[in-house]
C-alpha cells in the first residue's frame, strides 16, 4: 500500500511523494496523471503538507450508516443522498478552519472516510467501479449548522458545508486500503467523539461510485466522502480536530 502526499518545498514548488515513516520519496507529475520516480528523498518535516489531491468537487454522503440512521429514525435510502462542496472549501493538514465572516453560529465537525476518484468515471457498473478508485483519506466535513435551517423554506446545505477551509482531507492517500477492517475516530483537543466501523455503511465505496457516476461524471482528484455515523458535534473557536483512519493517519485541523 503506498501513502501519496502532495506537498510544497521550501522553495514554494508543489509536488508529490509517497511517505515512509518520515521521509517522502519525491516523484514528478500528478499520481493520478502519471508521476516518476526522482530518486529523490526529503524529510516530511522539511515540508509544507497540503491536501493530498486537488478535487473539482467533494461530493459528501448523508444518512449512509445504519446506526445514525437508527438513531435518526430515518429510512436506509434506496439511492445516495449527498450534496456538493465545492473546489474552494478545500483545507489540508493542519490549515486553520476559518470561521465564515459575519456568523457567530454553530461550527459541527464530521469525521468521514474520503474516496479518491483515479480517472474519469461515468455510467460505470458496480463490478468495475473499484478500479476508478485511486485510494482514500481522511475528511473532515465541517458545517456552518445554523446556516441550514436560516431560510425555513430552503434547507441550505450547500452554503453551510461549502465557506472556504470546510473541506479538509488528508494526510495522504492511502491505496489498497482495507476499509472493511477500518473505523473513524475523532477527537476534540484530545477527547474522543466518534468511533464508528465502516462496515457499517449503507454504501460502500464501490456502489457508491457506480451509483453517483449515473449522476455525474467524476473526474481524476474528486473526492467521495462517505458520510458520518454517531457522535457528531459542535467545536468551539480554538478547538483542535483530529480524525484518524488506521492505514490513513490524522488529518488535524483547529478552528
Amino acid at each position: 500500500m503506498a501513502r501519496w502526499v502532495r506537498f510544497r518545498t521550501a522553495a514554494g514548488q508543489i509536488r508529490f511523494g509517497t511517505l515512509d515513516a518520515d521521509r517522502i520519496d519525491e516523484y514528478d507529475g500528478d499520481p493520478l496523471s502519471g508521476a516518476r520516480p526522482t530518486g529523490d528523498r526529503t524529510a516530511y518535516a522539511d515540508v509544507t503538507p497540503l491536501a493530498p489531491c486537488a478535487p473539482s468537487k467533494i461530493i459528501a454522503l448523508w444518512n449512509n450508516f445504519h446506526a445514525l440512521a437508527a438513531k435518526l429514525d430515518k429510512p436506509v435510502p434506496a439511492h445516495p443522498l449527498f450534496l456538493i462542496k465545492p473546489a474552494s472549501s478545500l483545507a489540508g493538514p493542519d490549515d486553520r478552519i476559518e470561521r465564515p465572516a459575519g456568523y457567530g453560529g454553530r461550527i459541527a465537525f464530521e469525521g468521514e472516510l474520503g474516496i479518491v476518484i483515479g480517472k474519469r468515471t461515468r455510467n460505470v457498473p458496480p463490478a468495475e467501479a473499484g478500479a476508478h478508485i485511486f485510494g482514500y483519506t481522511c475528511v473532515n466535513d465541517v458545517t456552518a449548522v445554523d446556516v441550514m435551517n436560516e431560510d425555513a423554506h430552503f434547507t441550505q446545505w450547500c452554503r453551510a458545508k461549502g465557506f472556504d477551509t470546510f473541506g479538509c482531507l488528508g494526510p495522504v492517500i492511502a491505496t489498497d486500503l482495507d476499509w472493511r477492517a477500518a473505523s473513524v475516530v475523532t477527537r476534540v483537543d484530545g477527547v474522543e467523539r466518534q468511533n464508528y466501523p465502516l462496515a457499517d455503511m449503507v454504501f460502500p465505496p464501490a456502489e457508491l461510485v457506480s451509483l453517483i457516476s449515473h449522476d455525474m461524471t467524476l473526474v481524476p482528484g474528486d473526492v467521495v466522502a462517505c458520510g458520518t455515523s454517531l457522535g457528531v458535534g459542535s467545536i468551539r473557536d480554538g478547538s483542535t480536530v483530529e480524525i484518524a483512519i488506521a492505514g490513513i493517519g490524522s488529518l488535524v485541523n483547529r478552528l
